[in-house]
């Protein structure tokens, strides 16, 4: 993502449905999506600086602020429910020395360190026992502790929410399936470069994996009927094991 040109995503997208135009919907794969699998752990990511910014040059629709609402409402239910939240920053050096290949396509310079477009949105405060993951490339996955953290927890599924859905959100998602985790991709809560990046992202990404695609309400409930352990007693229930 680049904050730098804009916070939290490029293009905001319609609202009207999870699903982009020309998925297979549930119906057409021969059923409802399947439940996730348990346990689940919310990936918040690249979601900086002021989620209400504007960016000169770049085209827009609506939906910005309310897709940053569904994201804090998302972090809330999943806390309360004793869900990981993770939270994922890309951030360059100001010398650009580990920037890689990232600006040979139509990127500019982006999330550099110490700029406050490269922060965290100001609503997003991990906790004690939450991890802030930084990033150098696109995917939360490529050269980070992300697998580690994810593992430590247990986790089954990784439910994925911020920008850009056809970068880092979909680069993400392929390598968390080549991880063998099971991919939640909450569709009305990430934004692309473009509308038609957006839609072609979350094709591609049912494509690996048919169940992928999501609503923030049916995550919602999700997170209700299958929380979390407290860590605090994971980590006792442990001590007790390794005692046994």
């Amino acid at each position: 993502m680049h904050p730098a040109w804009i916070p939290f995503s490029i293009a905001d997208v319609t609202d009207a449905s999870a699903t982009p135009q020309g998925a297979p919907s549930a119906d057409a794969q021969g059923g409802a999506a399947a439940p996730p699998s348990a346990p689940l752990a919310l990936i918040v990511v690249d979601v900086q600086g002021d989620p209400g910014g504007s960016s000169p040059g770049i085209a827009h629709t609506d939906g910005k602020a309310v897709r940053y609402q569904r994201v804090l409402d998302l972090v809330a239910t999943a806390r309360a429910n004793h869900v990981p939240v993770v939270f994922i920053q890309e951030v360059h050096k100001p010398s650009l020395v580990d920037i890689g290949r990232e600006l040979d396509g139509a990127e500019g310079v982006h999330c550099v360190e110490g700029e406050p477009s490269t922060e965290l949105a100001p609503d997003l405060v991990p906790g004690p026992d939450e991890f802030l993951i930084r990033k150098r490339r696109y995917s939360a996955f490529f050269a980070t502790e992300l697998d580690l953290v994810l593992r430590s927890h247990g986790i089954r599924t990784v439910v994925l929410v911020g920008g850009l859905t056809d970068v880092c959100i979909h680069y993400t998602a392929v390598d968390a399936h080549q991880h063998d985790y099971h991919l939640r991709v909450v569709a009305d809560a990430v934004g692309g470069s473009s509308v038609p990046a957006h839609d072609a992202a979350l094709r591609a990404i049912e494509y690996l994996q048919r169940d992928a695609l999501t609503t923030t309400a049916a995550m919602k409930d999700a997170f209700a009927a299958q929380p979390g352990v407290p860590l605090g007693r994971r980590a006792a229930d442990g001590a007790d094991e390794a005692r046994a």
